[in-house]
């Protein structure tokens, strides 16, 4: 997935960019807030992990701006800031959910996983399509119980496949999901990553099918 990071504090910022990465998200940092709403005005994302002070504009007032845009992505606030007021007056002008500095990282990633989950409509953390099952908390994939041997990118394009099973998946959605601002997206990287997970899925009664011109499917054989 991707996701906006908008902390001004450099190692917290790291340290949650790291995590998320790890988790198989492309992520990009903003450390102000008035960047962090032009970005958000040209740039789709899936999750917005949002301090609230802030350089230029604080977090209330992105948050602000993102609800009066109709955006749905889901927030999460990052904040020192713990008065019951003040979490309360985040979550009613539509954060998602809160997590008070300093936090653990593992909890800030089951809160993610939560959110995403949530937005997609999903239950809980694994996807099943036919034999193939992800694990996304364990970031793990596997087919009639046989793990597979993915790398990190290799198995965030199964998931985000995987995540909607028979519908088409244009390649430039693929790109956008895999890099962010800082990497460089290449379609042709998209297109070896699929032959590598082709290979990978050679003996299984899952495929992933190229529509010409419209993007990837994976399919139950």
């Amino acid at each position: 997935m991707r996701v906006l990071v908008v902390e001004d504090t450099a190692d917290i910022a790291e340290a949650v960019v790291m995590r998320l990465e790890k988790m198989g998200h492309a992520v990009d940092w903003e450390q102000d807030g008035i960047t962090a709403s032009e970005l958000l005005a040209v740039q789709a994302y899936d999750l917005v992990v949002l301090d609230l002070s802030l350089p230029g504009q604080d977090g209330l007032a992105v948050l602000r701006q993102m609800r009066a845009r109709r955006l749905k992505t889901p927030v999460l606030v990052l904040t020192a800031r713990s008065a019951v007021d003040e979490r309360v007056g985040a979550l009613d002008l539509g954060a998602d959910d809160y997590l008070i500095k300093p936090f653990d990282y593992g909890e800030l990633e089951a809160r993610a996983r939560a959110l995403l989950r949530r937005s997609a409509g999903q239950s809980d953390n694994l996807l099943r399509v036919g034999p193939l099952v992800i694990d996304r908390a364990g970031r793990v994939a596997s087919i009639n119980d046989r793990p597979l041997n993915l790398t990190r990118r290799e198995l965030t394009v199964l998931e985000i496949l995987a995540a909607r099973p028979d519908r088409i998946v244009p390649k430039e959605e693929l790109v956008e999901q895999l890099f962010n601002f800082d990497q460089e997206a290449s379609p042709n990287a998209v297109e070896q990553f699929v032959a590598r997970l082709r290979r990978k899925l050679a003996d299984a009664s899952v495929e992933i099918r190229t529509l010409r011109g419209l993007g990837y499917q994976l399919a139950v054989v």
